[in-house]
C-alpha cells in the first residue's frame, strides 16, 4: 500500500477500496434495480424540478410492487396488523371481532405480548403451525410438520439462506446450481456472491416457456465437465415468463432430480396468481408425495412462499416461509443455527404470513369483504394478463406468450441490425439500448431481457401487469408507438 507523509504523520490510503473489497460482490448484477431504474429516478427528479419531457410522469413497470402500482391493501390483513402494532385499538368497536381474535392470538405468542419483541429464530411456533395447516389444506391433506417450516424475511432471504447451506467446493468440485433461463436475477446474483457455478437450462419459448427434461439433461451433462451440479431450481408460476408448469412437467422434474441426485428448490411465490384456462397450480410438495414413497422419502426439497405477491402484494413487510422436506437432521440443525445468527425475521412480517395462512373463515364477520377484495384483485390481474398478451401480439415486431400466471410478461422484440450496431457502439446490450431509449422518450421503465438471460440472438423485456387497467392501457399504447418509431428509425 502506498503511503506518504503529511504534516509529519503517515497518510495511508483507505482500508476498503475497489481493489481490496470482496471480488464476488463486484461481479453481482441485479437487473430489476439496475442502471435503468437509476435513470428512472434521475428522470423523476428532473420532472419534479420542472424539466420539460415528452411525458408527465415515469411509469415504473419494472418491478412486481403491487401497492406502489396502486393496488389497495386487503382490509383484514391491515386491520389485524394495526391491532398487533397498537393493542389499545382492541378496545375500539370499529374492528371486527375475528380481526381482534387473530391479533390476540399473535400477541399472546409474542414476548411481553408485543410485536416489537424478538421471536424464536425459526419463527413464532403458533404461526408455523398455522402455515403447516395451510400447506396441508392446499395439498389435499398431505401432512406438513411445523418443525420443517422456517419463517423468513420474504422468500428471497430463505432462498439465499438455503443456497448458502448447499454451496461448497473448489475447482471442478464447486457446486453447480441449475437455474432456468430466463431467470429471476436473485438467483444469478446470489450464486455470483457465493462463488457457485450457474448452470443454465433454457425454457422453451416456442412452447409457452415450458420446461423440458431433455434440456435439463443437456445442461447437466455439459456442467459435469467443469463443476459438481447438486441443486435444481424451478420457478412456478414463472418469473419473468409468466408460465404455469403442468403437473406432468413437475413429475418429470422430480423424477429427474431423484435420478440425478439433485436437491430441489421450488420457488412458488406466485401460487395464487393463475389466470389461463386449463392451467392449475400444483405444488412440488404435493406432486412429490403423490408420486409415492420411492420419491417422497428420498427427494430433498425446499419450497418457498411469500406475502409479497399473489393477492396480498405486501412487499414491504418482508414476510415469507420455507418448508424443507427430507433434510438431513444434522444439516437441519446447521440451518437453524444459520438463521439464528440474524436472530429472527421481522415479526410483523411473520404476523402477516399467519394471516395469509389463516384468513377469515366463512362463519366470521370479515369473510365476505375478504373474499370480495381477494377475488377483485385476482380478477383484475387476469383481465390485465389477457389485455397485455393481445396488445403485444397486435404490434408488428413483438410476440408475446400467454401470461398464464404470476404478474409479468416477457415479450420477444425484433431489434433492427442498425439498432444492434448502434447499441454495440455505445457498449450496451441491444435490449438495454432499446429500454433506455423507451424510458427517455416515453417515460416507461422496463427491464431488458438480458438482465434475466435469453437465448443468443433473441431480445426481450420484462414488464409487470400490475398498473391499474387504464394506466396499463396507456403503457401499452406508448410501448406500441415507441416500437414502431424505433423500428422506422433503424430500418
Amino acid at each position: 500500500m502506498s503511503q506518504h507523509v503529511e504534516n509529519g504523520s503517515p497518510c495511508r490510503g483507505r482500508v476498503l477500496t475497489l481493489d481490496t473489497m470482496n471480488p464476488n460482490v463486484k461481479r453481482v448484477e441485479y437487473a430489476v434495480r439496475g442502471p435503468i431504474v437509476q435513470r428512472a429516478v434521475q428522470l423523476e427528479k428532473e420532472l419534479a424540478e420542472g424539466a420539460q419531457k415528452p411525458f408527465k410522469e415515469v411509469i415504473r413497470a419494472n418491478i412486481g410492487d403491487a401497492h406502489a402500482m396502486g393496488q389497495k391493501p386487503i382490509t383484514f390483513l391491515r386491520q389485524v396488523l394495526a391491532l398487533c402494532c397498537y393493542p389499545e385499538l382492541l378496545q375500539d368497536n370499529k374492528f371486527p371481532e375475528d380481526a381482534k381474535n387473530r391479533a390476540r392470538c399473535i400477541l399472546k405468542a409474542c414476548g411481553g405480548q408485543s410485536i416489537g419483541a424478538y421471536s424464536m429464530s425459526q419463527g413464532i411456533e403458533c404461526i408455523r403451525q398455522d402455515v403447516a395447516c395451510y400447506i396441508e389444506k392446499r395439498d389435499g391433506g398431505i401432512p406438513s410438520n411445523p418443525d420443517n417450516i422456517y419463517l423468513t424475511t420474504g422468500a428471497s432471504d430463505a432462498i439465499v439462506t438455503i443456497l448458502r447451506i448447499l454451496v461448497c467446493g473448489v475447482g471442478c468440485d464447486r457446486t453447480g446450481v441449475m437455474i432456468p433461463i430466463p431467470q429471476y436475477p436473485l438467483y444469478s446474483a446470489t450464486l455470483t456472491d457465493l462463488n457457485a457455478v450457474q448452470v443454465h437450462y433454457y425454457l422453451n419459448e416456442e412452447e409457452c416457456w415450458s420446461l423440458d427434461v431433455t434440456e435439463l439433461r443437456r445442461a447437466l451433462t455439459e456442467a459435469r465437465q467443469h463443476c459438481s451440479p447438486r441443486v435444481l431450481c424451478a420457478i412456478n408460476p414463472g418469473n419473468p415468463t409468466g408460465q404455469v408448469q403442468s403437473r406432468r412437467c413437475i413429475e418429470d422434474v422430480i423424477r429427474f432430480a431423484r435420478d440425478e441426485h439433485l436437491f430441489l428448490l421450488a420457488d412458488e411465490v406466485y401460487q395464487d396468481n393463475v389466470y389461463a384456462d386449463g392451467c392449475e397450480f400444483h405444488s412440488f410438495k404435493k406432486v412429490l408425495f403423490e408420486m409415492g414413497p420411492e420419491f417422497s422419502s428420498t427427494v430433498e426439497l425446499a419450497s418457498f412462499h411469500s406475502a409479497s405477491k399473489c393477492y396480498m402484494g405486501e412487499c414491504g413487510f418482508r414476510g415469507g416461509y420455507m418448508e424443507v422436506v427430507n433434510l438431513d437432521p444434522e444439516v437441519k440443525m446447521q440451518l437453524t443455527k444459520l438463521v439464528s445468527v440474524r436472530l429472527c425475521s421481522p415479526v410483523p412480517g411473520q404476523a402477516l404470513m399467519d394471516l395469509v395462512a389463516n384468513p377469515p373463515r366463512p362463519d366470521e364477520p370479515s369473510y365476505a369483504l375478504f373474499v370480495k377484495e381477494r377475488s377483485a384483485v385476482l380478477a383484475a390481474l387476469a383481465e390485465k394478463a389477457k389485455l397485455t398478451e393481445e396488445t403485444f401480439n397486435a404490434i408488428p415486431g413483438i410476440t408475446c406468450n400467454p401470461v398464464q400466471g404470476a404478474m409479468y410478461t416477457f415479450p420477444r422484440i425484433t431489434i433492427p441490425p442498425k439498432a444492434i450496431a448502434k447499441a454495440e457502439e455505445e457498449g450496451l446490450h441491444p435490449d438495454m439500448f432499446y429500454c433506455m431509449r423507451m424510458l427517455d422518450e416515453e417515460g416507461i421503465c422496463l427491464v431488458p431481457g438480458s438482465g434475466f438471460g435469453q437465448r443468443t440472438g433473441t431480445f426481450h423485456f420484462r414488464m409487470t401487469i400490475l398498473p391499474p387497467t387504464e394506466k396499463l392501457k396507456v403503457v401499452l399504447e406508448r410501448i406500441a408507438a415507441f416500437h414502431q418509431r424505433f423500428t422506422r428509425e433503424f430500418s
